[in-house]
């Protein structure tokens, strides 16, 4: 049935995506996906971890090989089931042997799944069958995730009397004696969560497993980016949520663990029906019940935030189609997944700006974004110029490309480097595109927005750059974060009283490590770092009394009371001196090295 919104209709029935519409066929398919162990682990372990890793790597090979041979040495010899079986799903007895792991299938009938979703291999009517007992081939015909493989015949003659079974592309048989190979219409990969356990997320196949440039409307699975803001996120519970410009839903999965009710929101109506189709599919593991499915989410069909305008939510998350790409005037050149149809880093500029007026008080609002880099500028100029006043931000670039290396990754990303001549155009066509606005450099990075609960916060804006590597998920450090500055501002009010941080107690984060540096023979250090080893994984240079400041942290004395003691073994009992040691202090705690005893 549509779903309805306040903009536009949204109706999940799309024949290019797979179908959400039957909720026993989403059951017996979960169940024999289950019964398959068709799950991250259980994948690796099928594979080896060396045809695994390469996997992730987008190297097919290894784990083709190791399929096919899977599937052809554990040859099935009992007599396919009937493909209207999906009333009856989630037996795992269905089909069971022994010596398998307990899985309830063999090695051959678990290769079929990867096979087909994961490496865009055809797989047999035979082979299917011992797979998918509990839901079929008609079941999974049915649900859009398979079809005939185009040019060959829905049914041929059977084999003459006497003649071997024939073999399938991906080494499996065909006993009935029909060279009817199916293949996947789309990617179905497991994928494991923290917040829902084993998952499965239907997209749209990729360019490995289906050779060609990728289709427009084109609908994103498991990427690094979505990846990236999922651990990104922190994870505070909410009444409600907003995934805008879900995708396949990724973020929707996480959401529905500590929000109440998560709308989602694209322009893409094939994305929906894919972010419901995966909904629907994961309902029990997200506690969903698929009849009402509405009391906890809505989709809504729509632009950026027109869809949700004049409502408020207590967490805004999105990985929007921020990609910069030139202007053709030709809306079939882009690609809805990533182009937002605006000029330059127009879609992130907008976001940054929009965002905070659908935020409830308190709210806040995490993304994913490019922006562009101009001439002679510093990175954060322009970008501080988005936030709109009153607004909490945090902003960290975690990468600059060139307009070289931003348009070599992106033509490759669509598989648009195929076709040479073509490949030629759209590289120049970035090139003038950047040219046009004097953009050096590309950043990419995470913006975190809060809107105060109150005019009288103390409002903060904070742009950073940490291109090294950081702890995943980085989220809880993040939130860790946010608290302490929130800790520090309320300090920084009470200053004003002659109290402050200076009453303080303070520990030594225990992440932290100190490391001291001197030339031989020298007496004293040099170099003085604090090195985190999780979270942000920072390093900052001390000063020697910033370093006898952070050695005397151990809960015991007050901020007030080390700083004192210092100055007088300085002799430096002037209040400036003091003064400027607590603002130093301050900045260890915003960054984590040091913490607010309760």
């Amino acid at each position: 049935m549509p779903v309805t919104a306040a903009y536009g209709e949204f109706d999940d029935d799309v024949p290019s995506a797979p179908s959400s519409d039957d909720p026993a066929a989403l059951e017996a398919l979960a169940g024999d996906l289950t019964v398959l162990d068709y799950t991250v682990d259980g994948v690796e372990a099928l594979l080896g971890s060396a045809a695994y890793t390469a996997l992730g790597r987008g190297q097919l090979a290894p784990a083709l090989l190791e399929g096919r041979r899977l599937l052809s040495e554990d040859g099935h010899d009992d007599e396919a089931g009937n493909d209207e079986t999906y009333g009856e799903a989630g037996n795992d007895e269905t089909g069971s042997e022994g010596g398998n792991g307990g899985t309830g299938r063999g090695a051959g009938a678990r290769a079929v799944p990867v096979l087909l979703w994961l490496l865009g291999e055809t797989v047999a009517t035979d082979d299917l069958q011992a797979a998918f007992p509990g839901i079929g081939v008609a079941g999974l015909e049915k649900l859009r995730l398979i079809e005939r493989v185009p040019g060959d015949p829905a049914a041929a003659p059977s084999d003459a009397p006497g003649d071997a079974p024939r073999e399938s592309p991906a080494g499996g048989r065909n006993h009935g004696g029909t060279p009817d190979p199916w293949r996947a219409t789309v990617e179905l990969r497991p994928y494991g969560s923290d917040v829902g356990g084993n998952l499965w997320v239907a997209s749209d196949l990729g360019s490995e497993q289906r050779p060609g440039p990728l289709r427009h409307d084109h609908v994103l699975g498991i990427g690094g980016a979505s990846l990236t803001l999922a651990q990104t996120v922190m994870r505070a519970p909410v009444d409600r949520a907003l995934d805008l410009g879900t995708g396949s839903g990724i973020q929707a999965f996480h959401l529905l663990s500590h929000a109440r009710h998560v709308t989602l929101t694209d322009v893409s109506d094939r994305a929906l029906a894919f972010a419901r189709f995966n909904l629907l599919l994961n309902a029990p593991a997200l506690d969903l019940d698929p009849l009402h499915l509405g009391e906890r989410v809505s989709l809504r069909l729509g632009s950026l935030l027109e869809p949700v305008a004049g409502e408020r939510f207590g967490l805004v998350v999105s990985n929007p189609p921020f990609v910069i790409t030139p202007r053709t005037g030709d809306p079939t050149e882009s690609y809805t997944y990533r182009d937002g149809g605006l000029a330059g880093d127009a879609v992130v500029s907008t976001l940054i700006r929009d965002l905070p007026g659908i935020l409830a008080p308190g709210g806040v609002a995490q993304l994913l974004g490019n922006w562009e880099i101009t001439e002679g500028t510093a990175w954060e100029r322009r970008i501080r110029g988005f936030v709109p006043p009153g607004v909490d931000a945090w902003i960290i670039q975690r990468e600059q490309l060139t307009p070289v290396q931003y348009a070599e990754t992106w033509l490759r990303d669509a598989a648009e480097n195929r076709d040479r001549d073509a490949y030629l155009e759209s590289f120049a066509a970035y090139l003038a595109d950047f040219a046009a606005r004097d953009v050096e450099g590309i950043g990419f990075g995470s913006v975190w927005l809060r809107r105060p609960r109150d005019r009288r916060d103390v409002v903060r804006v904070t742009l950073e750059e940490i291109t090294h590597e950081i702890e995943q998920p980085v989220g809880p450090h993040l939130a860790a974060a946010v608290g302490r500055g929130d800790w520090l501002a309320a300090h920084t009010e009470q200053a004003a009283s002659g109290t402050g941080i200076a009453d303080a107690f303070l520990l030594v984060a225990d992440d932290v490590t100190e490391e001291r540096h001197q030339r031989p023979g020298a007496e004293h250090p040099g170099v003085i770092l604090l090195r985190q080893g999780a979270g942000l994984r920072r390093t900052t240079l001390l000063s020697t009394e910033l370093a006898g400041f952070v050695s005397a942290c151990d809960g015991d004395l007050t901020a007030g009371q080390i700083a004192g003691a210092l100055a007088m073994l300085l002799e430096r009992p002037d209040a400036a001196f003091t003064a400027g040691l607590l603002v130093d202090v301050e900045q260890l705690i915003r960054e984590g090295f040091l913490i607010p005893v309760p």
